[in-house]
């Protein structure tokens, strides 16, 4: 019986040193996972700092992307006002133009027949001069036959 227990004993060793050397397995594996598990976590952690920074940081951009988008519609808004005045302008300034350009023809065809005008009382008055000279050349003649008559 003693030989019995003792071997069922031994047995009990055997069993409870497989046990403890499994537990310690399992004890180490526990503390790597455990470890990892650590790890893990802070990994997490930093990631969703990171993420809450870049949200962060996305967040401002788009709320400077949206002031200056509002800049800009302001800026194109005057700058089509601006356009629209010039048009109107251009349009005054080409009716200005067409009505000046009216003007200068009638100049240009007052003109053209004042010069045609000018040759004209040019050529009276070259005609006129000739006359006079022909009448002084006769009055001329006539002072010599009064002067040779006296």
């Amino acid at each position: 019986r003693l030989t019995g227990q003792q071997q069922e004993i031994n047995n009990l060793i055997q069993r409870k040193n497989a046990v403890d050397e499994e537990n310690a397995c399992l004890k180490n594996e526990f503390s790597n996972l455990n470890q990892k598990f650590k790890d893990k976590s802070q990994e997490l952690k930093d990631t969703e700092e990171c993420a809450q920074k870049k949200e962060e940081q996305n967040r401002m951009v788009i709320k400077n992307l949206e002031e200056e988008n509002k800049g800009l519609n302001t800026r194109c808004a005057d700058l089509l006002n601006d356009l629209e005045k010039l048009r109107k302008q251009e349009a005054q300034w080409e009716t200005e133009k067409s009505g000046n350009d009216a003007r200068i023809k009638n100049l240009e065809t007052d003109l053209s027949e004042a010069r045609e005008e000018m040759k004209a009382l040019r050529s009276i008055c070259s005609n006129l001069s000739s006359q006079v000279a022909v009448k002084q050349e006769e009055l001329s003649q006539k002072d010599c036959d009064v002067i040779k008559a006296k």
